[in-house]
């Protein structure tokens, strides 16, 4: 692994550790703020967002970060190439509830368009920490988890061409016909209900389990779709290519997209190509 990705790498590694530590001492407390997008921010999103910024901040190879609960882009070093966009806590309202959350990482080498993505990466916070790593020149995408002392490699995660799961987001009475006939459709095949609300847990379990697809469309209440392009989308796009599935909008590949403003929203499918196919013609 290139010097430089593997420092940012140990970075993520050191901030999922302390970030478990915040969830351990946390009961979903919201604060009195709410981030660019309008969500109010629990306390839990503050800290974990300091310890991000922070761990970034050292290192020279970093130009730039961009965070889902700051308003601007952060410049760090002039003479780093790399910029940084994250999510430092995904699904954190579902901390209440005791569920599993997550992080999830897009490493740019140059600007933040998907064109200049060269690394992605999501921790899961569970039973135990896992991190998922997709690379530019690396087949898969290498899952580690954390025994007690070090990251280790448990397995390389692929999908096969055809799944079983059927992670459906946005509220369904908002839902256009066409994309509710198809999702009822896979059900009636036999496909299984795995939605908990967050991005990463969900996106996770279809990339351990091998397959399967994960949807969340224009809605009437959210017409260019909810989820974030740099913080969310794009990375978790780069993920499931390298993991051998497909990412779209559904015409459009998602890493063919160009944001209009650092917290652009849209659309957006990802799974393996025979759901793929079916879903986003």
């Amino acid at each position: 692994m290139q010097q430089d990705i593997l420092m940012i790498f140990e970075a993520i590694q050191q901030a999922s550790l302390q970030i478990y530590e915040i969830l351990k001492k946390s009961l979903g407390e919201y604060t009195q703020n709410t981030n660019s997008t309008g969500d109010i921010q629990l306390q839990a999103d503050v800290e974990s967002d300091r310890v991000i910024e922070a761990l970034f901040q050292k290192l020279p190879c970093v130009k730039q970060i961009c965070s889902e609960e700051q308003d601007n882009i952060k410049e760090f070093h002039k003479e780093g190439i790399y910029s940084i966009a994250y999510d430092p806590l995904d699904g954190s309202s579902l901390m209440g509830a005791n569920l599993s959350v997550g992080s999830i990482f897009g490493i740019y080498k140059g600007d933040f368009l998907p064109q200049n993505l060269i690394g992605a990466a999501y921790v899961i916070y569970g039973m135990v920490i896992g991190i998922g790593l997709a690379l530019q020149n690396q087949e898969g995408v290498t899952y580690y988890t954390y025994n007690g002392k070090t990251f280790h490699l448990q397995k390389i995660l692929k999908l096969q061409d055809k799944g079983k799961l059927n992670s459906p987001g946005g509220t369904q009475k908002d839902w256009d016909s066409n994309h509710k006939a198809k999702i009822e459709n896979l059900f009636a095949q036999g496909y299984r209900l795995r939605y908990s609300g967050g991005m990463v847990p969900d996106l996770h379990h279809i990339l351990v389990k091998g397959g399967g697809i994960f949807s969340y469309p224009a809605t009437q209440n959210a017409p260019k779709g909810k989820l974030r392009m740099l913080f969310e989308v794009f990375p978790f796009a780069f993920i499931f290519e390298k993991a051998g599935g497909e990412a779209k909008n559904p015409a459009q590949r998602l890493l063919e997209l160009t944001p209009s403003h650092l917290h652009d929203t849209c659309a957006c499918y990802f799974g393996s190509k025979e759901e793929m196919k079916y879903v986003c013609s």
